[in-house]
């Protein structure tokens, strides 16, 4: 009998197949994995843009806000950005602070004209006709101040200052986060502005209006850069005293 050749195993070993790999389980992987990409770049890019509209508001007005009356620059106009008298009941004290630092600039001589921009869509809810009161209370003549009853955003507030009541330049009196959205949008409309701040609000309903403003900043960039949103209502021009 003929001797087996050297190192040949007595049991050869058979391979074992390998499991067969789905197609159909790659392709569900593939997918899965693109998918979770994808919402990954489009979440990455959402919040670079909210980032960017956030900074563009604050570049925007940097050397043009004041918290200090001294400093704000003698203009015609002053105009105070409209918000409720009171909510749930109690004072709003983003309303009394915004009259506040507005007779604080009329009593310095920095100003000749008001505007109050407001909400007045309903018969009973009139923010422009409540500020117009409450400065008169402190002393600024009736003639001086002008409402605006279709200012039911910022957007708005600013755009009719121009084309309604002929602004070129005014001072924006609110808090701080308005004033800095308002001279955005202004210098996005050829309205040369300043922002005189009132006294914040330190609150839990201060801290839900702040994370509002984050929202409100991104709504403005796509106005102003991709919409080219214009205000709700125009109309015919009005003037504004001499």
């Amino acid at each position: 009998m003929a001797a087996k050749a050297a190192g040949t195993p007595n049991h050869p070993q058979r391979l074992k197949p390998s499991a067969p790999t789905s197609t159909s389980s790659k392709g569900w992987r593939y997918w899965t994995k693109r998918c979770f990409l994808v919402i990954g770049i489009i979440g990455l890019l959402g919040v670079a843009m909210i980032v960017y509209a956030n900074v563009a508001a604050v570049w925007a007005s940097r050397g043009k806000v004041f918290s200090d009356v001294s400093k704000v620059p003698e203009t015609r106009v002053g105009l105070v950005f409209g918000t409720t008298d009171r909510v749930g009941g109690r004072e709003n004290l983003y309303f009394r602070y915004r009259i506040e630092a507005a007779t604080r600039l009329w009593k310095a001589g920095k100003l000749k004209t008001l505007i109050v921009s407001g909400d007045n869509r309903e018969m009973s809810y009139n923010e422009p006709e409540k500020m117009r009161q409450a400065l008169v209370e402190r002393g600024i003549p009736a003639s001086r101040i002008v409402c605006d009853y279709a200012g039911l955003r910022t957007l708005d507030s600013v755009v009719r200052a121009k084309e309604i009541f002929g602004v070129d330049s005014v001072v924006f009196i609110s808090q701080r986060f308005q004033n800095e959205r308002a001279i955005y949008l202004a210098k996005a409309h050829g309205i040369e502005a300043w922002g005189y701040d009132a006294r914040d609000v330190v609150s839990h309903g201060g801290l839900k209006t702040k994370l509002r403003e984050v929202g409100a900043r991104v709504k403005m960039w796509l106005d102003v850069n991709l919409l080219h949103t214009g205000p709700k209502h125009l109309g015919e021009k009005v003037a504004l005293p001499n």
